[in-house]
């Protein structure tokens, strides 16, 4: 029996250390955690897929169309879960605030303390969305768009990165952290296959060459 009571102990060491590394392996990092996008090969054939159309018209466009930040869950609207999600160390108050934390931005690599130096971008502009086939859909379907939690749609990131951004597409405004470009490629035709919205030629043109070379 002792024999068989020291290898139930080595199992249950082993299982211990294996335990432990998965949790060194699956510890939260500084990257911003948004729901990880389609492959680049998945990418490229929704791309394929997406119609192409000239964009359309700003008219009758309001971020009120778009209803954010709403309230996900007690005191939290998405942005503050945003901000806990993409964080490190966030610690927020009890109206849900960020009192503290750190954010990794992965467009510029820069990493900030403070949450107001942090802005949520919508990967795809609510503009450009309004232009690509959302002025045609409900405001309930606006406001899922804008706080779509599930999709590659919501990051944190510097705030005058993403006011730099503003509603431009990749055919017009890439990241200017390269290595995160084939990512951010990824993420927006996810999000454009998803709400089934079109692209104009320009845009998927520096969609592709970005998606070619991940």
């Amino acid at each position: 029996m002792s024999g068989i009571y020291a290898r139930r102990i080595a199992v249950v060491a082993a299982s211990a250390a294996l335990a432990a590394t998965t949790g060194l392996l699956a510890a939260p990092t500084a990257q911003a955690a948004m729901p990880t996008p389609v492959s680049a090969a998945t990418a490229r054939t929704y791309l394929g897929q997406l119609t192409v159309s000239a964009e359309g018209s700003s008219s009758g466009y309001s971020r009120d169309k778009f209803p954010h930040w709403i309230t996900q869950s007690g005191a939290c609207n998405t942005r503050e879960v945003v901000l806990k999600r993409d964080g490190t160390n966030v610690v927020q108050d009890s109206a849900c605030a960020a009192t503290s934390g750190s954010w990794y931005s992965p467009y510029d690599g820069a990493t900030w303390s403070a949450a107001s130096d942090v802005d949520i971008d919508h990967m795809v502009p609510l503009a450009e969305a309004w232009r690509s086939g959302a002025s045609g859909w409900t405001t309930a379907q606006r406001q899922s768009f804008a706080n779509d939690l599930s999709r590659p749609q919501l990051i944190a990131v510097t705030d005058n990165v993403n006011q730099s951004k503003s509603d431009q597409d990749p055919g017009e405004w890439l990241p200017s952290r390269t290595a995160y470009r084939c990512t951010y490629a990824r993420a927006w035709v996810h999000v454009k296959h998803h709400y089934g919205m079109t692209v104009d030629s320009t845009e998927k043109s520096a969609l592709q060459s970005v998606l070619n070379g991940c």
